[in-house]
């Protein structure tokens, strides 16, 4: 017998640019919003019937009419309000979902100052979060970030791993350490000051993957979990992937010249990759 598995169906990569308008001072928002129902939408899949299904065409303009209304401050708050809305205006729906992925935009710096309308995106980082709400149930909310590119000079060794006979790789205590780091904590609450905790986690990580004399990226990236849960109670968990960006030693013996690190080939494949969830203990 042939049955219809765990399904859910949406709209996909809805683009956003917002422009908040205060006066001549403005400010811009960028997302890239998914959305999801999940529900008994069996006779759709099976029959080809469509009477419970909210076209994706109009989920799409959903995200447009609220992020006109909305007056969210932080991408965790519109994400609340766009599942909280699906949840109550269709009753066939037994879960919304979305998840949004934010472009960081900041004001040029124009003639010493600020320009009230001018903007300059914030590098490869996006934030980003998911939100879910199912029916009669409370929302949860996983915020996070992708492609933080982070790299430290100093303070990165890597020894005393197995070695066996298609060992090449040589013992290091003075290496480059870069990665192109994504992350996710949940949070044990539904509302909070979003953007202060991420400032607070983002800092954490940050300060502590240039502070830390790492042995391993497992042992850089567990301690970088350990201070966001150190400095957001607010979190029950953090999830990190840090793949290794390997920066490999130029061998400059043919031409005469020694390299004490000092030039590198940056790489991308293939690299290591190393992942984690730290969470609290109850």
């Amino acid at each position: 017998m042939i049955t219809l598995g765990e399904n859910q169906y949406g709209k996909s990569r809805v683009r956003v640019m917002k422009v908040e308008r205060h006066g001549e001072r403005q400010d811009v928002f960028e997302w890239s919003v998914d959305v999801w129902l999940k529900g008994d939408f069996a006779g759709c899949f099976e029959d080809g019937d469509n009477s419970r299904i909210l076209p994706t065409d109009t989920m799409k303009n959903t995200v447009y009419s609220l992020a006109r209304e909305s007056k969210a401050s932080t991408i965790e708050e519109f994400a609340t309000e766009l599942v909280t809305y699906f949840v109550e205006t269709q009753p066939q729906v037994d879960e919304a979902g979305t998840g949004i992925r934010a472009t960081a935009w900041k004001h040029i710096v124009a003639g010493g100052k600020e320009h009230n309308a001018a903007f300059i995106q914030r590098g490869p980082a996006h934030e980003t979060v998911t939100v879910a709400l199912p029916r009669g149930g409370r929302v949860s909310i996983t915020s996070g970030f992708t492609d933080m590119a982070m790299l430290k000079t100093a303070k990165s060794a890597f020894a005393g791993y197995i070695e066996d006979k298609l060992t090449t790789l040589k013992e290091t205590h003075d290496r480059l350490l870069g990665t192109l780091a994504t992350a996710e904590w949940r949070f044990a609450l539904h509302e909070c000051d979003f953007a202060d905790a991420r400032a607070r986690i983002t800092d954490a990580l940050l300060n502590t993957f240039a502070e830390h004399d790492s042995l391993s990226v497992q042992q850089t990236l567990y301690a970088m979990g350990k201070a966001a849960l150190d400095t957001a109670p607010e979190i029950t968990e953090i999830r990190l992937e840090m793949p290794n960006k390997h920066c490999n030693l130029v061998d400059l013996s043919a031409f005469g010249q020694d390299n004490p690190n000092h030039i590198f080939v940056p790489t991308d494949e293939p690299h290591g990759s190393i992942e984690a969830c730290i969470r609290r203990e109850n």
